[in-house]
């Protein structure tokens, strides 16, 4: 795991914003992204993880100094970032990146968006088991350690419900089998974290974006699932963090242990 250089962090002892940590912000235009600038606009603080050799595999490549630039708009939206480049597929990624996040942010993290994933279209009969086994070590059990280790360390005053974990996952089955089994299987990580965490004052919920256009689809993809949904565009990274952020704040302490969609009714 490695850091890149970020804005010097600010010298109070004690920062009154609290700390998110946000997975997978790896691309301007992606999700992830997207919630960190939401959450910085309200008030967070923002550690954030990439991992560049993903983006490398995948068609749309490296952004070039994507992880300074977005650090460097929410430090201007009053954010303090610590941006991490993490190998989700080590197990002990997600002690250090707590670590690094505490350290550098000065505070506790208060708030966990898991936003990562390793997504490579397979299907039943042409996954390999390493792809099989990379999906399930970045999607499910990345992100099960990724909450063990919010819930080893998070602490709130008594009776209260301050802590947030909010994952996103995916419907997709049919030609995406490695994808589709370990999100499944993030999603039951996930709620099962509303019961077990609830005495930490922790609520936990699973978000479904549906079809958001981050640069991935073709042409005759985007206009067929535009054609299948009411409002008749696609989804945006905005869209998507307009949940998140209301579920991480006071006002979504209520909604716990759900599996929520946010795709504008487009057809299953």
């Amino acid at each position: 795991m490695t850091t890149t250089a970020q804005p010097a962090p600010s010298s109070d002892p004690a920062p009154s914003r609290p700390v998110a940590l946000i997975t997978g912000v790896g691309r301007s235009i992606g999700i992830g992204a997207g919630i960190a600038r939401r959450l910085a606009a309200s008030g967070w603080d923002i550690a954030f993880t990439y991992w560049t050799p993903y983006d490398r595999r995948m068609e749309w490549g490296v952004e070039a100094g994507a992880a300074e630039a977005i650090a460097k708009e929410l430090a201007e939206a009053g954010a303090r970032t610590a941006a991490i480049e993490a190998d989700l597929t080590d197990p002990d990624a997600p002690a250090r990146i707590f670590d690094e996040a505490e350290q550098r942010l000065g505070g506790p993290v208060t708030a966990l968006v898991l936003s990562h994933a390793e997504s490579v279209d397979s299907g039943l009969l042409d996954t390999t088991v390493e792809a099989f086994d990379r999906h399930f070590a970045v999607n499910s059990r990345a992100s099960w350690l990724l909450i063990r280790e919010y819930g080893l360390r998070f602490r709130s005053a008594p009776g209260t419900a301050t802590g947030r974990i909010v994952a996103l996952t995916s419907d997709h089955t049919v030609g995406n089998l490695p994808y589709g089994a370990s999100k499944g299987a993030l999603d039951r990580i996930t709620l099962a974290a509303a019961h077990e965490l609830a005495h930490l004052g922790v609520t936990a919920n699973v978000v479904n974006p549906g079809p958001v256009d981050t640069g991935w689809m073709t042409d005759d993809l985007r206009e067929s699932l535009v054609r299948g949904t009411p409002l008749g565009r696609l989804g945006t990274p905005r869209d998507t963090a307009h949940l998140v952020d209301f579920l991480c704040s006071p006002e979504g302490q209520w909604i716990n242990g759900q599996l929520l969609k946010s795709n504008g009714g487009a057809a299953g």
